[in-house]
């Protein structure tokens, strides 16, 4: 625990003021004790080890006759108080992973409409206007149709863009055929316009829950992005793993690599696409790891548990 010897004697000593005075006041000062922890990241192990010191120290200047079953009665009820502190974070902790997740699917329910308007609506206006073009054309004479032919292939490409974008903003190989299909196609994608090989490996996938689905592909999605962009390699190799208990997706490439000394438990850096993993993650109780040394490529790991998530299995574009 950090710092011991001063934790210690701030617990004996507000311990031994609620024993004695047994008030609200002490009761909040238990309170504002188990915030303070929080605060200075102590943990629960170390908290329960510092109160059962507290505990034999009252114990054995215990004088007033009270005996020390009530010592220990008492105590019991100033650690509940203390405790209480992490339980109204926790509690905090699951209302903002609720509120992220309705969040999240929220965004991905725009993004379906949006992408289903550029295929659809956008689609149907472009093959007007090519309609159009061909009967000026027919009108037009010989010779004169060199502008409309340029203008045709300018609406192709303009086809072409909004195809990609479609696709970008939420594919619908991943509503109609699942996560593996759609990671390929991405992969294909990215590859293509990188000139960097990716491989994508995994047996065929059961469907998944949307949201964990939707989750892994946009991490996955944000991952090849950082490799395309920053990270030199020469290869990308995505793997999908599926147990009846979790799911497991690796992102590993040959690039440069970075520095992760400076990141606790290889939590790696905390750009804006690292931190957008992890709230997708956070929401669905998974986990993401990044091991990387420099000249020695990245690897992202990801964990996430299929546990209380079967029940959504569908999507409005299934």
């Amino acid at each position: 625990m950090r710092p011991a010897d001063p934790w210690t004697e701030l617990y004996i000593a507000a311990l031994r003021r609620f024993i004695q005075h047994r008030g609200e006041a002490e009761l909040a000062c238990a309170y504002e004790l188990g915030r303070r922890a929080i605060r200075e990241q102590v943990g629960l192990l170390d908290l329960m080890a510092l109160h059962h010191v507290a505990l034999a120290t009252v114990l054995a200047g215990e004088e007033d006759g009270r005996g020390s079953e009530a010592v220990v009665a008492d105590a019991g009820t100033f650690l509940a108080e203390m405790l209480s502190s992490f339980e109204m974070v926790h509690r905090g902790f699951r209302e903002s992973v609720t509120t992220l997740r309705q969040i999240n699917e929220m965004l991905e329910e725009q993004a379906r409409r949006i992408a289903h308007a550029l295929h659809d609506d956008a689609g149907q206006l472009l093959a007007s206007v090519h309609l159009t073009l061909q009967r000026i054309e027919r009108g037009s004479p010989a010779g004169g149709s060199d502008g409309l032919q340029e203008a045709r292939q300018f609406l192709i490409q303009i086809e072409d863009h909004l195809r990609s974008l479609s696709h970008e903003l939420r594919p619908t190989m991943l509503d109609d055929l699942g996560l593996l299909p759609a990671l390929e196609f991405l992969a294909q994608s990215v590859s293509a316009r990188s000139g960097i090989p990716i491989r994508v490996k995994g047996s065929r996938l059961p469907r998944l829950p949307t949201r964990v689905e939707t989750a892994l592909y946009r991490i996955v999605q944000e991952a090849l992005r950082n490799a395309a962009k920053h990270s030199q390699a020469r290869h990308v190799n995505v793997g999908i793993d599926v147990t009846e208990r979790q799911v497991r997706c690796s992102i590993q490439d040959d690039g440069r690599g970075f520095d992760t000394g400076g990141a606790p438990n290889g939590k790696g850096p905390r750009g804006l696409g690292m931190v957008g993993m992890r709230e997708r993650l956070d929401a669905l109780g998974g986990d993401l790891v990044i091991r990387s040394t420099p000249g020695r490529g990245t690897e992202l790991r990801i964990t996430v548990p299929l546990e209380g998530h079967h029940a959504d299995t569908t999507s409005p574009g299934r």
